[in-house]
């Protein structure tokens, strides 16, 4: 007798599915790298907050990104296709920009503010700002986020050509699941090897987890052509907007963008200094890698996929609620760690405290994730979704960038624990927008 998996299980093992894993987990290397390891490096080496802070500028291109987005609509690389041409372009891209960027020395570039400018705060901020033009380091970050943000452009326009509607769901939670997972290597196994191994030969090992995707990559079936697809370079620049805003009207259209702007504001600022808050906490890099790996691995996967099979019965828009509260409360998380204070002796009841921080957060924003992914992916129509995905995701990514940028200032001015008060309350106008963008009695 043949075995035949539960049904909640075929789901999951279909091609699809399993592709969506792969371009989960290479869209999410490179952003965990700037997000997590960069910072927790440049913390260890002395640099102050309010610079690692202001390392979040590097990530403009994933702002921005929309305003290439039409290239990618537009044009192909020889030989592989519209989609799959700019994934493996991309990732081998990514795998050198990673690897030469831990191959940059910190100390003798990045002077300590004179004693001058640290009494005088515009020329301190002055020196602040321009290490990231002067430095290596920024420059490679700004190459790691442009090839990261151009393989996102292409990856999400590739699931969302590969998924029915019906898949969308399961689909992008898979994605976001797999995203989140890939957070662990820079942010656990890395921070782990750092120990142990030079810097350089640490980011050429997380470079190296960019193969698999690439990989993949060259396996995949090109998605069909869209008879509607932009046919010319300005169609592909105009065509995407005009599209959307006949759609759905001015004033919807407009707080549909307000609401994607806003609804990961309060968790993507909380997290923005989470490595740096940690070793403040008095927690090692050592600590961190291994509590985040085992507290923070099993939430997020268990988490995700279950809350992408949940999101197949309640529908999309009742899980950015449900979701969404949940999101909120795992801040909350930080501002309990940020209380205790710094720890002068790391015990079992220290880590268990970091571990649960850790495993509500990664269950809370994974579901989060996911819910708002499905949302965007679905407020896509096919024939522009290149040029439509990128332009909501870069608003998604405006607070991440810009707003994550003062979150140095802010803590060193406020203390950890106001901070994340802070992005608690900035967590909440996002939902208050879902009874108009993705109303409760709508199952969709």
């Amino acid at each position: 007798m043949s075995f035949r998996p539960p049904a909640w299980l075929a789901v999951l093992l279909t091609r699809k599915m399993l592709v969506c894993v792969f371009t989960g987990f290479s869209s999410g290397l490179p952003l965990y790298l700037l997000l997590n390891l960069v910072p927790a490096w440049l913390t260890m080496e002395g640099l102050s907050l309010t610079r690692v802070g202001l390392l979040a500028l590097t990530q403009l291109p994933y702002t921005w990104k929309f305003l290439w987005a039409p290239l990618l609509d537009r044009f192909a690389p020889p030989g592989f296709g519209r989609r799959r041409g700019w994934m493996i372009l991309t990732q081998a891209g990514l795998f050198l920009a990673i690897g030469f960027l831990g191959m940059q020395s910190i100390p003798e570039a990045l002077p300590s503010p004179s004693l001058e400018a640290l009494s005088r705060p515009l020329s301190r901020f002055a020196e602040d700002l321009a290490f990231l033009f002067t430095h290596p380091v920024c420059h490679l970050a700004i190459v790691v986020a442009l090839l990261s943000a151009t393989q996102d452009i292409a990856l999400d326009a590739f699931r969302r050509e590969i998924l029915d509607e019906s898949e969308l769901g399961l689909g992008n939670s898979v994605h976001v699941n797999a995203y989140r997972i890939a957070g662990f290597i820079p942010g656990s196994l890395s921070m782990v090897l750092s120990g142990h191994l030079p810097w350089n030969t640490v980011f050429w090992i997380t470079a190296a987890f960019m193969l698999p995707g690439a990989v993949v990559s060259l396996r995949v079936t090109e998605p069909p052509l869209d008879r509607s697809s932009p046919r010319t370079l300005r169609d592909a620049v105009v065509l995407p907007f005009t599209e959307f805003i006949g759609r759905r009207g001015w004033q919807d259209a407009a707080i549909v963008l307000a609401f994607i702007f806003l609804y990961k504001l309060g968790d993507s600022l909380c997290t923005a200094l989470a490595t740096p808050f940690y070793l403040g906490m008095g927690f090692s890099p050592n600590d961190i890698g291994l509590v985040a790996k085992h507290a923070g691995f099993w939430p997020s996967f268990v988490g995700g996929i279950f809350g992408g099979l949940w999101m197949l019965r309640l529908g999309i828009n009742r899980a950015l609620y449900l979701f969404g509260l949940v999101q909120i409360v795992s801040i909350l998380g930080f501002a309990w760690l940020s209380h205790l204070g710094p720890q002068a002796e790391i015990g079992l009841e220290q880590r268990l405290a970091l571990a649960a921080v850790i495993g509500f957060e990664a269950l809370g924003v994974g579901l989060g994730t996911a819910a708002f992914v499905a949302f965007i992916s679905r407020a896509t129509h096919p024939a522009y979704t290149a040029t439509q995905f990128a332009l909501f995701s870069s608003l998604a990514a405006v607070p991440r960038t810009f707003i994550n940028a003062s979150a140095g200032t802010l803590v060193e001015h406020m203390g950890w624990f106001h901070f994340f008060l802070l992005c608690t309350l900035l967590a909440i106008p996002g939902m208050l927008l879902l009874p108009r963008v993705a109303p409760w009695n709508e199952k969709t």
